[in-house]
């Protein structure tokens, strides 16, 4: 089914109008939203998104109602797992927690924009080459099997390409000042901390999208589904962050469930792939008689994984156990270790000052090896 133009513009400005709303109106003060804030507001987001597929199911039919709903359980689930690495990188870099949200915001706005481009890419190439099936199910099945190796934890980089690149080019400082990106350190305007986060979440989100836009595709081809889907999932992280942190560490087995999950769209792609073969080296070039999963028993499937795992998570000790060792590492780390000769930059309202120690976080991020910031003076 052809979405009129219309409808496309009226849905971009709507998105593009809920993302300037959540950072004028929640992300533009710093301060650490209440539980109840976080609960409000993701209900609100996960209340727009049901209303919207409702909408689909309306006007779409049958059909299209469940490939989009397939779409954005999958895509949240998924968002949810990138949740892990986003905690990497502010225990890491050590984030003032109010701090966090601008961050999270412009990670969700460059995750949107980046995953937005790849989805008319894929697109293109799907209609130019029907081979792109196979190369997308393969994927899939490749992170499937990279997601069952075990976590690296609290020890894990935040280091990456990105992050690098943007130390080796501009002199950093190792205080934050506020969430100011550069500020005036020895006098000389330097890079600070939150610049670095920045750089470290547009960089995950890159690679988040591999698996993400081939994931998408392997349920539904309609491109306004695929861009609505991933939009409405991504709107919302930020309140859901902070509702879920404690939690993050009690999902030990939801990298299971989504590896599972990765397989089965990945095997359906392959499926759908040998249904509209054209390879002439594959059933010479004819296409396979194969059983091709109807959406409708995929969103079960995939349902029926994410309850599983989630409920499996929360009862297990383990899983009990593991938060509780988190959350006491996150607060050892969370302690300021300037000196009283050392002036903080900005009191923070815990009474903590901001620092972004280069000791400490030496022992989080094991690329940052030397010791200290480029450019930057010990103290």
């Amino acid at each position: 089914m052809d979405v009129p133009g219309w409808v496309w513009s009226l849905t971009v400005l709507g998105i593009a109008g809920l993302l300037v709303f959540d950072f004028f109106f929640h992300a533009r003060k710093a301060h650490v939203p209440t539980l109840r804030e976080a609960a409000v507001w993701s209900s609100v987001y996960v209340g727009l998104a049901l209303a919207f597929g409702v909408g689909v199911l309306i006007f779409g039919g049958p059909g299209m109602g469940a490939e989009y709903f397939a779409g954005y359980v999958t895509e949240k689930a998924l968002s949810v797992d990138n949740l892990f690495v986003f905690l990497v990188i502010f225990t890491s870099f050590r984030v003032p927690r109010e701090d966090q949200q601008k961050a999270l915001l412009f990670g969700i706005t460059f995750s949107l924009v980046a995953r937005t481009g790849l989805v008319f890419l894929g697109s293109v190439a799907i209609n130019a080459f029907s081979w792109v099936f196979y190369a997308f199910g393969l994927i899939l099945l490749i992170t499937a099997g990279n997601m069952l190796k075990p976590r690296g934890g609290e020890d894990e980089s935040a280091d990456n390409v990105m992050v690098r690149a943007a130390k080796k080019l501009v002199r950093t400082t190792d205080r934050y000042d506020g969430d100011r990106l550069f500020t005036v350190h020895d006098g000389k305007r330097v890079m600070t901390p939150m610049l670095l986060v920045m750089v470290a979440i547009a960089g995950t989100d890159l690679l988040f999208a591999l698996d993400s836009i081939p994931a998408i595709f392997g349920l539904t081809q309609n491109v306004y589904l695929v861009f609505t889907a991933i939009a409405f999932s991504l709107l919302g992280l930020r309140q859901l962050y902070f509702l879920i942190d404690g939690l993050l560490d009690r999902l030990i087995y939801l990298a299971y469930g989504l590896a599972a999950i990765l397989a089965f769209i990945g095997v359906k792609l392959i499926l759908h792939a040998l249904h509209e073969n054209n390879l002439p080296f594959v059933n010479n070039g004819e296409p396979v008689d194969v059983v091709e999963i109807g959406t409708g028993l995929s969103l079960t499937i995939i349902l029926a994984v994410l309850v599983v795992t989630v409920v499996a998570s929360l009862v297990s000790r383990k899983g009990k156990a593991q938060t509780a060792i988190a959350n006491a590492r996150r607060q050892d780390t969370r302690r300021p270790t300037w000196t009283p000769s050392t002036p903080p930059i900005r009191p923070n309202g815990n009474g903590s000052t901001g620092v972004c120690s280069t000791s400490a976080t030496r022992s989080s991020v094991s690329a940052l090896s030397t010791g200290r910031w480029p450019g930057a003076n010990r103290t």
